[in-house]
């Protein structure tokens, strides 16, 4: 029988593996992430400001999920019992609000926008709590601090090169995730820093080369966290 797990969200650096360990990474993340869901919701917000809160919500969630699926969530599987079951769950919870943000970045201007930016923000502090008191701790049952500090490179290198917009047709799973997220990565960075103005071959060649070498920093990211130690 598994032992109950104990929430990561109320311990601190120490008990978590030191501040650069996957655990404090991913709390450092949480509160950001719920503060600026906070402030979208305001109503004092100046004109131009939502749009920009938004923006940043959503980088935000595909880039930190993506490195979750890619490094955490296999590790998880490989260590827990009831890893499979807790990964496919918060896999499933990802899916939902990828599909979600997906349906509001296509329809500016349906009058339920609100409503479903209301649903995705629900949905994403759900997904918080499943991975602080479910997820999370099983890692730090697991391994050392150690490990937990490599396995923090390892995650934050992979979010790095990670999506930073919604699409739902890429699979929640490695390899698949990688084989087909990080082409589209590249192209989610480029479509907001290349000038769309630029020469079209140029744009073609930098989003070939950042492609690989986002794909070699993921594959060796991962190779990382499977060292002993």
């Amino acid at each position: 029988m598994t032992a109950p797990a104990v929430s990561i969200s109320g311990l601190d650096a120490d008990a978590l593996g030191g501040d650069d360990s996957i655990l404090m990474r991913q709390r450092r993340d949480h509160p950001r992430l719920d503060a600026m869901m906070n402030r979208y919701l305001s109503e004092d917000l100046p004109p131009g400001e939502p749009d920009a809160v938004w923006s940043d919500i959503v980088q935000l969630v595909f880039s930190h999920a993506f490195a979750e699926e890619t490094v955490l969530w296999p590790l998880l599987r490989r260590i827990a019992p009831d890893g499979e079951e807790l990964t496919r769950r918060v896999e499933e919870e990802h899916q939902a609000i990828n599909e979600l943000i997906a349906r509001i970045e296509h329809s500016p201007g349906d009058p339920r926008r609100a409503e479903w930016i209301r649903q995705a923000f629900t949905l994403i502090r759900q997904d918080i709590r499943d991975e602080e008191d479910e997820l999370l701790p099983r890692l730090r049952t697991a391994f050392g601090d150690r490990r937990l500090r490599r396995v923090g490179a390892a995650w934050e290198a992979v979010r790095a090169t990670a999506p930073s917009r919604p699409h739902p047709g890429v699979p929640r799973r490695p390899p698949g995730n990688a084989i087909r997220g990080v082409p589209l990565s590249t192209f989610d960075r480029l479509r907001d820093l290349a000038p769309v103005g630029g020469p079209a071959t140029r744009r073609a060649a930098l989003t070939a080369a950042g492609a690989l070498a986002a794909a070699g920093t993921v594959t060796l990211a991962v190779r990382a966290t499977r060292r002993p130690g």
